[in-house]
């Protein structure tokens, strides 16, 4: 399923061109047009999926067997020192586009991104509570 409206899905399948550093029948890789570090680069499924609730199993597990392939590839032709792989969901958790993309972010030694999480301080009785609301 492709969404005539979706920039994502018109770039995904080459209606619009990209940078493109990789493509198979289920994912275009392509450069971020606003990266946040040299290399930044998105995996854009072909078929349109707003975010990871509606992706099925075996698209997922293409998606990071893709990312664990380019991550090892860009460390190695951008010689980064580290990477993050980011997959957002909702505009609350940072997520802009809405269609399944994940991106791949080569870090560098003194590269200014400060992309690390606060820790908000849950007591040992508050993890328990989660835990049993899990159950």
């Amino acid at each position: 399923m492709k969404d005539e409206n979706c920039i994502f899905c018109k770039i995904a399948n080459g209606m619009i061109p990209s940078r493109t550093l990789y493509e198979d029948e289920n994912f275009r890789v392509i450069l971020d047009l606003n990266p946040v570090t040299r290399g930044h680069a998105l995996i854009v499924s072909k078929e349109h999926f707003r975010n990871l609730y509606e992706i099925d199993d075996n698209t997922a597990s293409r998606a990071l067997v893709l990312a664990r392939d380019m991550a090892v590839k860009m460390t190695e032709k951008f010689g980064c020192d580290g990477f993050n792989v980011i997959q957002n969901n909702n505009e609350v958790a940072g997520q802009t586009v809405i269609h399944f993309h994940i991106h791949l972010i080569p870090r560098y030694k003194n590269d200014g991104q400060t992309l690390t999480m606060k820790p908000c301080g849950m007591t040992s009785e508050e993890l328990d509570q989660v835990k049993e609301s899990f159950d």
